[in-house]
């Protein structure tokens, strides 16, 4: 299954910050678009970054998955969107 809308690689230096987290088991703020959009921001912890059919995304301890195209900041980091 392709995905629905290309995927746009995210900077290494914030896909580094991600695995990161994910490894320390850090709790992080993110700032995501939803898929109509609106910005949403949580703060949880990132269980594992992977890809699927050549899209990346983060999955959080809840079971929510977050393409990494449709982040806004990490942390008070923006993502560069």
């Amino acid at each position: 299954m392709s995905p629905e809308r290309p995927y746009h690689p995210i900077d290494c230096s914030i896909h580094d910050r991600l695995e990161s987290a994910a490894t320390l088991r850090r709790p992080v703020a993110i700032a995501f678009r939803s898929a109509d959009g609106e910005v949403i921001e949580v703060e949880a912890r990132i269980i594992d970054v992977f890809a699927r059919d050549g899209v990346e995304y983060l999955k959080l301890e809840q079971g929510r998955e977050i393409r990494l195209d449709d982040l806004h900041t990490v942390d008070g980091v923006a993502t560069g969107d």
